[in-house]
């Protein structure tokens, strides 16, 4: 049976009331391939378009998507975040790593508010760039650690990048 649901099958939000209030950070990792037109732009720190910094923005994004994640997932706990950062950096062929670490002290980690955050960094980063190049692919989007809670987590990185995308 699924946590978010009773035992005839309806959506309930899960009580973590007897839960040990805890220590809880999570790292997810989203990846944007940009065309090298668009990544021939990048100035070794930043991305300046027409509708601003991009990096800075999609960063600021990420954050604030974080603090809101209960608004936009259906049965998310409303957290107090400790610490939210969301930092991107380019790569070699047009590929930017964007990482998001959040911190709670609560009976719930913080999963899905790095989830949020990676991802909104990276739907960010597509809105600012899109006009000047719509080939922009978003890529894989994941969590990479957990520590706090029942279990800790960890995996090294996320799958290889896809190797067909467009030009």
């Amino acid at each position: 049976m699924f946590s978010h649901l009773d035992p005839k099958n309806r959506p309930r939000m899960v009580d973590v009331g007897g839960k040990k209030t805890t220590r809880r950070t999570a790292r997810a990792r989203a990846q944007v391939h940009l065309p090298e037109t668009l990544a021939r732009q990048f100035d070794g720190q930043e991305l300046h378009l027409a509708k601003g910094p991009v990096f800075h923005t999609a960063s600021l994004a990420g954050i604030m998507a974080a603090k809101r994640t209960s608004e936009l997932i259906p049965l998310c706990h409303p957290l107090p975040l400790d610490q939210c950062q969301v930092t991107l950096e380019m790569k070699g062929d047009g590929l930017v790593i964007i990482d998001a670490t959040v911190s709670t002290e609560a009976r719930t980690g913080v999963e899905m508010e790095a989830l949020t955050a990676a991802s909104i960094a990276a739907l960010t980063l597509y809105d600012m760039c899109k006009s000047t190049c719509p080939g922009i692919v978003i890529g894989q989007v994941g969590l990479l650690e957990k520590q706090g809670g029942k279990a800790d987590f960890a995996r090294t990185n996320l799958p290889a990048p896809l190797s067909d995308l467009p030009a």
